[in-house]
């Protein structure tokens, strides 16, 4: 393994660094509505390990295996969410809502932070940057296959699923993942540039089109 660190090294740590300030939001959630939850944070640490340190990239990571080091931080924080979700959801089930509520609003903040770095919007460049935030594995696994690309339409399917294991080892349906996922993407889409709009098929066919 490379000891030098790149480009896609620091991308993949931001985004693990904003999903992180998303489990962060997840837990004020639960905390706000009667969750004890520091026997529960130490639990899910010690399950899945601590969120990352406010520490530079290159000040913690190991460059002996960078990328089994980067898998484990995903891996970790999308435990921890999988297994705070739970909770959440076996202390109240209609807590769907408001934790759908949490997944758009993230989902606008990121789009307004992303904004400035589009030079033209497009499908393409929509898609681009909605992957600078979500997390779907390494980019070895190959999630995403696009299928058709274009400035006006791009679609792509799900080639595998690099999240039920994690998601339902704790007990919770992949399916509540990706129905939060998508709260998150329509809203980071029609905060870009409602001009444009996010589409899933029943088939797992997703695409972000322009509107008719």
């Amino acid at each position: 393994m490379s000891l030098f660190l790149g480009k896609i090294h620091y991308w993949l740590f931001n985004k693990v660094l904003w999903f992180e300030g998303l489990e962060d939001e997840i837990i004020q959630f639960a905390n706000d509505n009667g969750i004890d939850i520091d026997k529960l944070k130490a639990e899910i640490n010690f399950k899945y390990g601590q969120k990352l340190p406010e520490k530079n990239l290159e000040e913690m990571i190991d460059t002996s295996n960078i990328h089994g080091w980067l898998q484990d931080k995903i891996n970790s924080a999308e435990g921890r969410m999988a297994a705070w979700i739970n909770i959440i959801l076996n202390n109240n089930n209609d807590y769907i809502f408001e934790l759908k509520k949490i997944y758009k609003n993230q989902g606008v903040n990121a789009a307004n932070e992303a904004k400035g770095n589009i030079d033209s919007v497009t499908a393409e460049s929509i898609f681009n940057s909605m992957n600078d935030y979500i997390l779907d594995g390494m980019p070895c696994d190959r999630v995403n296959e696009i299928i058709t690309s274009s400035e006006q339409s791009i679609m792509w399917r799900k080639r595998i699923c690099v999240h039920k294991d994690i998601w339902e080892g704790e007990g919770i349906s992949v399916d509540i993942f990706y129905k939060l996922r998508e709260e998150w993407i329509n809203a980071f889409v029609n905060e870009i540039d409602n001009s444009y709009e996010y589409i899933k098929s029943e088939d797992n066919i997703q695409a972000i089109r322009k509107r008719i």
